[in-house]
């Protein structure tokens, strides 16, 4: 029976996640907005097919712990080193004044000190799996407001402990009498010893961590590998995780963090890569249940008790933490609405908050209803972060772009370069340097600000700007240029721009970078007719690659390419017709053309190297005429 429940639980999660995520991704609103929409529909307030979801929450809390391991193995100690300032600089003012700000509104709202000081500290955290978890998605890691909201959560993850420790002795400031080192036992067996006992402690297990991930786990690593077999590969990972969470556990250091730090030392592990595909699967599984745990685990009772108490809280609090963030975020010179993305990721609570506010209540310092007041407003202020980050997508972002169009992008100099180049990112850098290194006179724009302050440290000489501005291009010489080159990532933007220049500015030659065969397309609509595929020429390229180690020559693998690359480009004026006119024969005469380079590349095959006029190297041209000779006399 007891399997039967197990069972007939894990079918209601699954099924929960693989209906609604899906359908929340496609409407725009995140996984993690589906995953807790999941959690509340099943939860015991609506549909009640699973009941408190503790347990469960309890479990799927290891997701954090994976993901941090899988952040760690992205992060180099070089890298870690150079975000000290933000660690500890950015990330303790954080924590230090919003637990100071939400302590005194506490106090205004007549608690106790000893519990409106808990309350700072609790509530002064953010949620590391919401906030990570989004930063992948919309791929912001490396983005300066990723990079900050990560250094303060690793900060306030470094905080956890010393709250847990602190918690028993502002019970005591209420209640001396009733706890002493019971309560401080409840924290872990090392919390109850000397502090300079715990000192060593822990500086020993962060050792043991470096050491075993820089020497013992490789060689651990290469005898696993070596034996080919993956499964036993997949249950090392998993141990190492497990066994170093647990270690931290029980020193009464934060199990995230612990794993995070191994996994910083094993960055630059041969093994790295493998590690990663190993645990994302668990880790996105896990993080998933988490979410629809926190979405089950809102208590609608009590919010439909007292609705505007509970929204004026919730409200409150994210206010509270926005504004802070957001004055810190300009401190810190996060600049270029960089600012205001960085405080509406982390103005929401922790998960931690569910096992600091559970820890406080075991000591006394909140009462069944304050508890339950907070846990609601905590899960609710998780709940509401998905739609905070869509608001600053869809509202707040656009109406700082057009802000800062006015204010903050460079005053680009009048130019009267031939050649404007809208885009130097890593596609835009190779086209622009062959253009200088050619001395041809180039007016370089481009709209990431990051981007533009490293290039400029190289002697490039580029402005920051939205070309999609008209009158930005007017002053970067359009009236006068001979030449646009759109190499921007922005593929809709660098259409808008095309179809802007192409009706004011009709003899200016626009080049474009396109992402596919159908963005070519949308060029072609509109007559620009030089496109180059980003990735086209890179992957033929290592496709003739791939032929010359299968055995061809190198003659023979770069004609097959070149024949290859030929013939894309001779049918695909024809394609764009069938496409224009009827899609299904676009998809017909594809694969029709897919049979006819096939069979034009195996007639190739058999042809004389004389044949052909485009030789890749004199050398070789020679090479391979000699091996032919024999053959011919034949």
């Amino acid at each position: 029976m007891h399997n039967q429940d197990f069972f007939l639980q894990a079918l209601i999660y699954l099924g929960a996640a693989v209906v609604t995520v899906p359908l929340a991704k496609k409407l725009g609103l995140g996984s993690v907005l589906g995953y807790l929409m999941a959690g509340i529909i099943i939860g015991p307030f609506v549909l009640g097919l699973v009941g408190q979801a503790d347990e469960v929450m309890h479990f799927a809390e290891f997701g954090v712990v994976l993901m941090l391991f899988l952040i760690g193995l992205e992060l180099e100690p070089s890298l870690l080193w150079r975000m000290r300032r933000s660690i500890f600089g950015l990330g303790g003012l954080q924590v230090l004044i919003t637990a100071l700000v939400i302590t005194f509104i506490a106090l205004a709202m007549n608690f106790q000190v000893n519990r409106a000081l808990a309350i700072g500290l609790i509530l002064a955290l953010s949620s590391t799996a919401i906030v990570l978890q989004t930063l992948s998605e919309k791929g912001l890691m490396r983005n300066t407001s990723g990079r900050s909201a990560f250094s303060v959560l690793l900060f306030q993850d470094m905080a956890v402990i010393p709250i847990l420790a602190l918690l028993p002795l502002i019970a005591k400031l209420g209640q001396p009498a009733d706890l002493s080192e019971t309560a401080l036992a409840k924290v872990g067996n090392v919390a109850s010893m000397p502090g300079w006992l715990q000192l060593i402690i822990i500086i020993g297990a962060i050792a043991a961590i470096v050491f075993i991930g820089r020497f013992a786990a490789r060689h651990i690593f290469r005898l696993i590998a070596e034996t080919g077999l993956h499964e036993v590969f997949v249950a090392l990972a998993l141990l190492l995780v497990i066994g170093i969470a647990l270690a931290m556990d029980q020193i009464g250091l934060s199990p995230a963090l612990g794993t995070f730090i191994a996994g910083v030392v094993l960055a630059d592990s041969e093994y790295r890569h493998e590690l990663e595909t190993t645990i994302d699967p668990f880790k996105g599984l896990l993080l998933g249940l988490f979410f629809i745990s926190v979405g089950a685990s809102i208590n609608f009772v009590l919010f439909i008790e007292n609705p505007l108490l509970i929204i004026a809280l919730v409200g409150l609090l994210i206010a509270v933490k926005f504004i802070i963030l957001l004055i810190l975020g300009r401190i810190f010179r996060l600049k270029k609405g960089y600012e205001f993305l960085f405080a509406f990721l982390l103005a929401q609570s922790s998960e931690f908050s569910f096992v600091l506010i559970s820890f406080s209540k075991q000591n006394q310092l909140f009462d069944d209803k304050t508890a339950a007041m907070l846990l609601l407003v905590v899960t609710l202020s998780m709940a509401i972060s998905p739609l905070l980050l869509i608001f600053n997508d869809k509202a707040v972002s656009p109406i700082l772009a057009r802000w800062q169009n006015k204010l903050e992008y460079d005053e680009v100099e009048e130019q009267e370069n031939p050649v404007i180049l809208a885009g130097f990112g890593r596609f835009g850098l190779v086209v622009g340097r062959i253009l200088l290194a050619n001395n041809i006179k180039v007016t370089i724009l481009d709209n990431n600000p990051s981007n533009v302050e490293i290039l400029r440290k190289y002697g490039f000489k580029l402005y920051f700007g939205d070309v999609t501005r008209p009158q930005l291009l007017e002053t970067a010489g359009i009236k006068n240029a001979r030449m646009l080159i759109l190499s921007m990532a922005e593929h809709d933007e660098a259409l808008k721009i095309a179809a802007f220049v192409r009706e004011k500015y009709p003899h200016v030659k626009i080049l474009a970078r396109a992402k596919d065969i159908f963005h070519v397309f949308e060029f072609f609509k509109l007559d620009v007719r030089t496109v180059q595929r980003e990735m086209f020429e890179s992957a033929a390229e290592l496709g003739a690659k791939a032929l010359n180690e299968l055995g061809y020559t190198k003659y023979e693998a770069y004609r097959a390419t070149r024949t290859f690359k030929h013939h894309e480009d001779s049918v695909t004026d024809e394609l764009y017709r069938h496409w224009m006119e009827d899609r299904n024969e676009f998809i017909r005469e594809t694969r029709r053309f897919a049979e006819q380079v096939s069979e034009t590349l195996q007639t190739e095959k058999n042809f004389s190297i004389h044949d052909s006029d485009c030789a890749w190297d004199v050398d070789t041209l020679k090479d391979e005429a000699q091996k032919n000779i024999p053959k011919k006399q034949q």
